[in-house]
């Protein structure tokens, strides 16, 4: 009897202390509730509670990535796309994490899930493609003002995909497209332009001296008559006998 006593009193011990010790990771935060009481947060390392009479929530302290689902928006244009997106937060404030909310990574979740839908909503579809920055910090400020007094830091909200349906996702390469050509013709019409300025400074410039005429006819016949495959044909202007005429002319005279 003394024995099986003994061995009862060892098991209570064991028990006891079992109950009364714990350990605590540096990234972890005890909160002690005594008599359903808050005591305050603990940790980390060795933390000594009384059995019975003591309970222990553990809190982590680092970052949480939170991915939110595909949700449904009508943007302000009337565009029907799913948007998703993932949330970094972390837990700053452990006794309010554990007492002023049920469940914080449900409710951070609901929070975020129904701001994505709201501030989505009120842009048009091109700046949710175009301004997704803008967009990111305008969540990330909404979501972590909602979550502060459940101690829940956000730090960064990313919208990650936008999925688009097929007749607009159609809409959007024709627009690009149609974009990329005009691009082409504004470039084509100002090297156009450029040349066109380019030739009327030449132009002018020959013009002051007829015989920069004549050299810019014969070099041109120059760089034609070195293609021996093809018959060419071309008028001779009547400027280049010019001076011989003038020439017969003043020795006909002469001879009468």
């Amino acid at each position: 009897m003394a024995g099986a006593g003994l061995l009862t009193i060892i098991i209570i011990a064991i028990f006891i202390l079992g109950n009364a010790v714990r350990i605590l990771r540096e990234y972890e935060r005890g909160v002690i509730f005594r008599l359903g009481r808050l005591m305050g947060a603990r940790g980390p390392g060795l933390i000594f509670l009384i059995p019975i009479v003591d309970r222990m929530v553990r809190v982590s302290l680092r970052v949480v990535t939170m991915d939110i689902p595909p949700q449904d928006v009508i943007t302000r244009d009337n565009v029907s796309v799913k948007v998703n997106a993932v949330v970094y937060f972390r837990v700053i404030d452990v006794n309010k994490a554990i007492v002023e909310v049920v469940d914080f990574l449900y409710a951070t979740s609901m929070i975020a899930q129904t701001t994505l839908r709201s501030v989505l909503g009120q842009v048009e579809l091109d700046d949710l493609l175009t301004n997704r920055e803008k967009i990111n910090l305008q969540l990330q400020h909404i979501i972590d003002q909602q979550t502060e007094p459940w101690g829940i830091k956000v730090s960064v909200v990313e919208v990650k995909n936008v999925d688009l349906p097929e007749n607009m996702q159609r809409a959007i390469a024709r627009q690009a497209e149609a974009e990329r050509e005009r691009r082409a013709k504004v470039i084509h019409a100002e090297g156009e332009y450029q040349a066109s300025e380019k030739l009327a400074a030449a132009a002018e410039i020959i013009g002051k001296t007829p015989v920069g005429i004549q050299l810019r006819f014969l070099s041109t016949l120059a760089e034609v008559a070195t293609e021996k495959n093809s018959t060419i044909i071309f008028p001779v202007p009547i400027d280049l006998f010019t001076p011989f005429i003038k020439k017969l002319a003043k020795e006909g005279g002469e001879k009468i």
